[in-house]
C-alpha cells in the first residue's frame, strides 16, 4: 500500500509541477483565454489537495 502511495503521490506531484509551469509562464497566462486558466487553476488545486490526502494517508500507515 505505501508503494501505491508513493507512486501516487509522484504521479501528483508531477502534475502539480507542470501545470504550475504553465500558470507561472507569462506568455501562456497573457495568451491563453482566462476560461482555459481558471481550468489550469483547478487542476492545480485538486492536485495540490489529493497530493495533501496521500501525504496524510501514507503518514498514518506508515506510523501503524
Amino acid at each position: 500500500e505505501l508503494a501505491r502511495l508513493n507512486k501516487e503521490i509522484q504521479r501528483l506531484q508531477g502534475e502539480v509541477q507542470r501545470v504550475g509551469g504553465k500558470l507561472s509562464n507569462p506568455a501562456f497566462v497573457d495568451k491563453a483565454p482566462p476560461a482555459v486558466i481558471d481550468k489550469e487553476r483547478a487542476k492545480l488545486a485538486e492536485a495540490e489537495q489529493a497530493r495533501a490526502k496521500l501525504v496524510e494517508q501514507r503518514a498514518r500507515i506508515a506510523s501503524l
